[in-house]
């Protein structure tokens, strides 16, 4: 009964997953994900899931097989469309099931074929790593090494002379009995620190902000399922930058101008003073409309990337939310001044629809 029930489950686990990956697009376009979300898994609502079952028509002469029909046709009479009066039954309702970030990120990554980091770098701090690699004469029974106990016992009965060919029983006393004991060792962590930065400014609308936050929720679940440990950090940036926590991230607007090379200045000073790049994975993203306040401030722009962030970093993501008001300029700059460098990401992002194939192209270097 056990193993039946372990079956089911996992049967209905498969079903959710290929109902996600199918509606995958959807969800990383709304929001309902993210105030869902727990410490370790969120709540997906999925309408409508089905087991297979069979439906029984109605008992019409003529036999299994016989009469007119072709392929699909349902076997059962169809009544006729809203034709009845007001039923009493419930309807279909909407299925909520957890599903951990973990398997998320799973499901994430293999409907954009994401492949798996490389990571480079161990953090200082070490974390304990237990592996069974001994054999002990004590210990609890769930650990007992069963063919251990048996050569054990088998040993013994035969010194005795107590082995009987013929009737093959072998029973273990307790000094028979052996235990699989593990030993303890520690092992450098691989860290990452992902470097949130955004423009608040008066062009940067409340559904751009949705979008950088959409699309930084799919980000930090993958690169959670890749590294043990993840320092998130949030930058705002108008004329001038400064450090944020998230609520404020996503939901600050300014009515200043746009010096971008204040949040990169910024950045690369808070990798100098925090994060080691020997010892951790580091990964800058910046999200903007497009609009600096001069060429001159993009040419500091790309300055700071090119000698204080890139040199340090695993990768730099520059999405460009498109706005109203935005000249959307940056980005080409960008392209110009760095196309050529490998750890230079930039993506255009006139929609919540254009969200997925961002992140594909974000994630896509395994970097």
């Amino acid at each position: 009964m056990v193993q039946r029930i372990d079956m089911d489950h996992a049967r209905f686990r498969q079903i959710v997953r290929g109902r996600i990956k199918k509606d995958l697009k959807r969800y990383i376009t709304q929001g309902e994900l993210i105030g869902r979300r727990g410490r370790d898994a969120v709540r997906i609502p999925l309408p409508q899931i089905h087991l297979p079952r069979f439906r029984f028509g109605t008992n019409e002469p003529g036999g299994v097989g016989q009469g007119e029909g072709a392929d699909g046709t349902p076997v059962a009479a169809d009544p006729g469309a809203g034709a009845g009066r007001a039923g009493e039954l419930e309807g279909e309702h909407v299925l909520e099931v957890e599903v951990t970030l973990a398997e998320l990120a799973q499901i994430l990554g293999e409907e954009l074929a994401l492949p798996r980091i490389e990571k480079k770098g161990k953090r200082e701090l070490r974390t304990a790593a237990e592996r069974y690699a001994g054999i002990a004469r004590v210990g609890p029974e769930g650990l007992r090494h069963f063919k251990r106990t048996y050569r054990r016992a088998l040993r013994r009965q035969l010194a005795m002379g107590t082995y009987d060919p013929d009737n093959p029983v072998v029973v273990p006393y307790r000094d028979d009995k052996r235990y699989k004991s593990w030993t303890r060792k520690e092992a450098p962590e691989s860290s990452a620190a992902i470097l949130y930065m955004m423009d608040v400014s008066g062009s940067m609308g409340s559904e751009q902000k949705e979008i950088v936050r959409l699309e930084a929720f799919w980000i930090d679940t993958w690169l959670r399922s890749q590294y043990r440990n993840l320092d998130v950090r949030y930058i705002v940036h108008d004329a001038a930058a400064k450090e944020v926590d998230p609520e404020t991230f996503y939901h600050l607007r300014e009515s200043g101008g746009t010096k971008i090379s204040s949040a990169y200045a910024l950045c690369a000073r808070m990798i100098d003073e925090h994060y080691p790049p020997s010892e951790w994975n580091i990964y800058p993203f910046h999200f903007s409309d497009g609009d600096n306040w001069s060429g001159k401030d993009t040419e500091r722009c790309v300055e700071l990337l090119r000698d204080r962030i890139l040199p340090r970093v695993n990768q730099f993501g520059y999405g460009q939310v498109k706005s109203a008001y935005g000249t959307g300029q940056f980005k080409g700059d960008l392209d110009a001044a760095l196309g050529q460098e490998p750890k230079v990401v930039t993506s255009d992002i006139p929609d919540r629809d254009a969200i997925l194939e961002s992140i594909r192209t974000f994630l896509g270097k395994g970097r």
